[in-house]
């Protein structure tokens, strides 16, 4: 390799670092990877809409000075997110069935969720 191509490489992981500013948070047993902006559906909160949720649970965090990879979490890392509506999924059928009993049941099932939009991300 010549020293000018690996010049550009580097030069453009930079750039990519600090365009990528993102983070993992750990919410409901599910781990996420966030950016500012983000709008995702995360397992049901007990918070009202409009409230801001602070999330404390940083797995890793990337920002321009590199990865930051907790051991279990990051610490001094959080992310604030704002809750944008609280609400139920999609309907779901699950049938029960048993074998020479003539048994069949139907059963359904909404899962509730809560959904958020990604503020900042601190660390």
């Amino acid at each position: 390799m010549c020293v000018f191509c690996t010049a550009r490489i580097s030069e453009s992981i930079n750039e990519r670092e600090v365009l990528f500013v993102f983070a993992v948070i750990e919410t409901g047993g599910k781990q996420y990877k966030v950016n500012e902006g983000d709008i995702i559906f995360i397992e049901k909160l007990e918070v009202n809409e409009g409230d801001t949720v602070t999330f404390d649970c940083v797995k890793a965090l990337s920002t321009a000075e590199g990865l930051k990879v907790g051991a279990p979490n990051v610490d001094g890392a959080s992310v604030s997110a704002k809750v944008v509506a609280n609400g139920k999924g999609k309907k779901i059928y699950v049938m029960k069935y048993k074998a020479k009993k003539n048994e069949k049941k139907k059963i359904g099932h909404r899962q509730p969720y809560t959904k958020v939009q990604i503020l900042s991300i601190q660390g």
